[in-house]
């Protein structure tokens, strides 16, 4: 579902996967892990991390599908983990040699069990929702002090999108995220594939598409934290980034997150073993060393999204604890629903949709 920008800070990515019963091959989303991890789990184990990152699912998904992909230990998010199961792309997870996997909490675990029935697949990596970034100066100054930074109208609302134009408003270049969304403010049903519901969640991007700059999905992180933009459509953790890159910038620029009250997706990125992984019990171990409360709180700490482990908020930053745009209350997390899994007719419709509404033809 992500595209994430950078490369690791690891000096270790290289350009293949490696062959050894000590090794283990890891192929992870850019800048999504933090800087120690690695080198933590080599001294605790003994097993060398032969680690290379990818920048969107689709790149996972070819290379998985694609077979003999030599890698050990993936993070497809949730939505793509559902339909790559049925093609065999996974095997089963030996939870007994996963004993950290206890620590899960189980109304997140029971939420992805709608993409990978009884959990048999994979174990949530981070999580995170879909929403609104935003420059509060330039918002304030255009639209006022009660400017609706509390909903899908920032953007979705042409007389309202039309004032922010000239400071920027970019969406992400993702119809599985964008559709979704744009349904759920038309008050549809988010995972709707009936193809009329689409042509009017088109309709609705297509009546803001004048004032929107770009359609990138990870551009405005960059754009956000230098004031080029005031206004994106992004995912939590990467605006959260934005976030933090502006304050150490120090050039006055105060951005903030929002989750929609309309409701929005809720994603879960999943650590998973190909069905033809070289290393299978070395991918158990680095998966079960990665749920060590201490360690999943270290990555969080980095990457600014939440984990699954409960008992790891003792570890996190209390910045981050604390904040509820990356940790939203149980109100918030009520309204949250899953990323939809399309079929292939589906798929083929937003394409087509997808295209009209990003070129405007």
């Amino acid at each position: 579902m992500k595209v994430r920008i950078g490369l690791t800070a690891l000096a270790l990515v290289m350009s293949g996967p490696a062959f050894s019963q000590e090794v283990v091959n890891v192929f992870n989303w850019s800048d999504y892990i933090a800087a120690d991890t690695i080198a933590k789990f080599e001294a605790e184990t003994g097993i060398r991390v032969v680690y290379d990152v990818y920048d969107s699912n689709d790149v996972l998904e070819a290379r998985l599908l694609a077979g003999s992909s030599g890698y050990d230990v993936v993070v497809p998010t949730s939505s793509y983990l559902a339909r790559q199961i049925p093609a065999g792309a996974y095997q089963p997870l030996d939870m007994s040699k996963i004993p950290n996997a206890a620590g899960l909490d189980e109304k997140l675990m029971a939420a992805v069990a709608a993409h990978d029935p009884g959990n048999e697949h994979a174990v949530i990596y981070m999580w995170g929702t879909n929403g609104i970034g935003y420059n509060v100066q330039m918002v304030a100054e255009r639209l006022g002090e009660d400017a609706p930074t509390d909903s899908w109208s920032l953007v979705f609302d042409p007389e309202i999108a039309s004032q922010l134009a000239d400071c920027g408003i970019s969406f992400l270049d993702s119809s599985s995220d964008m559709f979704p969304v744009a349904l759920q403010y038309l008050g549809l049903d988010p995972h709707s594939t009936d193809e009329a519901d689409l042509e009017r969640a088109a309709e609705l991007m297509e009546s803001v598409r004048p004032h929107v700059r770009y359609f990138h999905s990870s551009q405005y992180i960059s754009d956000l934290a230098n004031g080029e933009t005031c206004v994106a459509i992004g995912w939590s953790g990467d605006v959260l980034i934005a976030m933090d890159r502006a304050e150490e910038a120090g050039q006055g620029v105060e951005l903030a997150y929002t989750i929609p009250k309309e409701g929005t997706i809720e994603w879960f990125d999943m650590m998973a073993i190909p069905a033809d992984a070289p290393n299978p019990d070395n991918a158990h171990a680095f998966i079960n060393f990665i749920l060590q409360p201490e360690i999943v709180a270290d990555i969080t700490n980095y990457v600014f999204y939440p984990n699954a482990i409960p008992a790891s908020l003792e570890y996190v930053d209390p910045d981050i604890a604390q904040d509820e745009s990356i940790y939203p209350p149980e109100e918030v997390m009520a309204n949250l629903f899953p990323s939809p899994v399309y079929d292939a007719r589906t798929d083929r419709i937003l394409t087509r949709l997808w295209t009209r509404v990003r070129t405007g033809q």
